[in-house]
């Protein structure tokens, strides 16, 4: 009985060691999923250019340093829609006779498929295509004007003397209808062994990503040439873009059936002088004079003056700073100081 007992007692106090002495085991909770970092988006690859485009600052494949050429564009009602301004560089807007504009165009990075209709030269419109050392295209011109590219070495191809290197089209009548291509120019260009690069003017240029935040708000312009020549432009946010209309229709381009646009819009006041009963013009492209520039719908109004061949635009009178363009294309209209620019420019 004594040895039972005992050996009770031996089991319970072996049971009960191993209980104390065994460790409670909790589970182990399973480890956190890493966190991976969210992917970054795609974003569209930024093309560099080995070149910049002098007239534009816009990125290049090629060096451009060959001579500009500079179309006179007919802007009669019946003449429009006119072929190849959407392509130019920069475009001047400057009256001729009976309160009728005329445009124009400098070419240089761009290449149209159709230009026109050619019109004719004037004095004032050599001025301004000298100073791009440009090749001066035109069909005819007052006496004054061939007088002057006969006694200069101005390059100019006339369809008068050279309309081969011209052709007229059947849905217009003349002279609305002459029309030309940068083929047939360069053409032309050889075979009268005209010289083909030129020291270009300097433009300055903003970045690409540049964003205007000086001057007034400018979304809607209206530029009054007589009551029966208007133009306006309505910027377009998405395109960061001035689109054009002239008597208050969307101005296309006839080959593109694409309404024009403008990067940079320069208007200013020049002095004109009606010469005689023809109601020819001088026109004032040197200056100086008042003006507004004209980007991403803001106004700013400015000094202008012409320097280094070019039209420019400055900050104030002292023309100590100029105003950089936008990379793109620029349109500068001329209108009368009589008025004035108050009476022929209104924005909002």
């Amino acid at each position: 009985m004594k040895r039972t007992s005992w050996v009770i007692m031996l089991l319970a106090s072996m049971l009960f060691s191993a209980c104390s002495s065994q460790e409670t085991v909790m589970p182990t909770p399973p480890a956190p999923s890493p966190q991976l970092d969210p992917q970054p988006q795609p974003t569209e690859p930024v093309e560099v250019y080995p070149f910049t485009a002098p007239l534009t600052g816009m990125g290049n494949e090629q060096k451009l340093d060959q001579r500009p050429i500079m179309v006179m564009v007919n802007n009669l009602p019946k003449a429009r829609p006119q072929s190849g301004l959407d392509k130019a560089d920069i475009v001047y807007e400057v009256l001729a006779e009976g309160e009728v504009t005329r445009f124009l165009a400098i070419y240089h990075s761009q290449k149209p498929e159709v230009i026109g209709p050619v019109r004719s030269i004037r004095p004032y419109f050599i001025e301004i295509g000298r100073g791009f050392d440009a090749i001066l295209v035109h069909a005819g011109g007052s006496p004054e004007a061939l007088a002057t590219l006969a006694s200069h070495d101005y390059s100019n191809i006339n369809e008068i003397s050279n309309s081969q290197y011209f052709w007229r089209e059947s849905f217009r009548k003349p002279p609305h209808n002459l029309y030309t291509n940068l083929d047939k120019i360069e053409q032309a260009i050889a075979d009268k062994k005209m010289r083909t690069t030129a020291e270009l003017p300097y433009l300055p240029f903003l970045p690409a990503d540049a964003e205007i935040t000086d001057g007034e708000p400018a979304t809607h312009i209206d530029v009054v040439y007589h009551r029966l020549n208007k133009a306006a432009y309505e910027y377009d946010a998405q395109s960061k873009r001035y689109l054009r209309f002239s008597d208050g229709q969307p101005h296309m381009d006839l080959t593109t059936n694409k309404q024009l646009s403008v990067t940079n819009l320069l208007v200013i006041a020049a002095n004109h002088r009606i010469l005689d009963k023809e109601g020819r013009r001088a026109v004032d492209v040197v200056g100086p004079g008042d003006g507004y520039l004209f980007q991403q719908g803001k106004a700013r109004k400015i000094k202008w003056r012409r320097e280094g061949g070019m039209i420019r635009a400055y900050t104030d009178a002292s023309f100590s700073e100029e105003l950089p363009l936008l990379p793109g294309n620029t349109w500068v209209n001329i209108v009368s100081t009589v008025p004035g620019l108050a009476d022929a420019v209104t924005y909002q």
